[in-house]
């Protein structure tokens, strides 16, 4: 482990690193405050207290000048980094905004809700561009490819959908699980696509022929978040068993556990290079660790 960050006073319920950069990282808390940190130090740089309810998702844009933060009572908000300040409150949801994506360019931001939808906002001007209403269940996730051409949701609906903007009326592709789909992601260049459930099962898709490449099997509980490096050789869990596991993409092995939170994990992240990953847990605590520590 090489740092332990210490603020918040309840639950770190999710993080984020400042990608491409990796020099700072951002919490979410139930004490209804995101917090960012410096990386190398672990000081505390700066608190963000607008919210009525808990801190549940959060995401940098790509200069880091800006970020967004999500939460219970159903509203995002951009913050400009530069001064602190608040930019925009996103409150077109009508249930709680549970997760957040920006796009490559910045200039979109994807929020997911409990109210069966995902929205696509104009960041310079805080208004709806699209609706996805396809879901019969609560998002769960919601992630833009890089080009930013395409997007994916996953829903407790027990699937997630890959829509193309360029008709996104209509889902491209639904992929199933057989428990609720926690989180649904692409890989940087958009050719693979990893989702996790509740069943304690992820998978790993191949973005072009739309078919499973792999089960990934070994956690004992619900898998609540998975990732992958920016190179795309890896994937990480975490799960409420208490651990993270890393899975290599191209064998669907498991290659390392990392074990020492006292609760379940309810979020983890890379930092760009993928040697280091942070994680938070109900335990209070987020922890940083080298990703070839044993």
């Amino acid at each position: 482990m090489l740092q332990k960050l210490k603020g918040h006073n309840n639950v770190v319920y999710t993080v984020s690193f400042n990608l491409p950069y990796g020099d700072r990282v951002a919490t979410g808390s139930f004490d209804k405050t995101a917090k960012i940190w410096n990386v190398s130090n672990g000081q505390l740089l700066s608190t963000y207290e607008e919210h009525t309810a808990e801190v549940v998702c959060l995401s940098f844009d790509s200069t880091s000048k800006r970020f967004c933060t999500g939460s219970m009572d159903h509203t995002a908000i951009i913050w400009d980094l530069e001064t602190d300040k608040k930019l925009y409150n996103l409150n077109e949801h009508q249930g709680e905004v549970i997760s957040i994506s920006y796009n490559t360019d910045g200039d979109k931001i994807l929020t997911g809700s409990f109210d069966y939808t995902a929205k696509i906002w104009d960041t310079y001007n805080g208004e709806v561009i699209y609706d996805l209403t396809e879901h019969e269940g609560e998002i769960s996730s919601c992630q833009f490819n890089f080009s930013g051409n395409m997007v994916l949701t996953s829903s407790i609906d027990k699937k997630c959908k890959l829509w193309d903007l360029r008709k996104a009326s209509n889902s491209l592709k639904t992929f199933e699980h057989e428990g609720e789909v926690m989180e649904a992601c692409f890989n940087l260049v958009s050719t693979k696509i990893a989702s996790c459930s509740n069943d304690g099962k992820a998978y790993i898709y191949d973005v072009k022929t739309l078919n499973e490449d792999f089960l990934l099997e070994g956690h004992k509980s619900e898998i609540s978040k998975i990732v992958f490096d920016s190179r795309g050789n890896n994937v990480l869990t975490a799960s409420s068993d208490k651990t993270c596991r890393l899975w290599d993409v191209e064998t669907g092995k498991c290659k390392q556990i990392l074990e020492g939170h006292k609760d379940e994990i309810f979020s983890c992240a890379f930092n760009y290079d993928g040697d280091i990953i942070i994680t938070s847990s109900k335990d209070n605590t987020c922890k940083i660790w080298s990703a070839k520590e044993k």
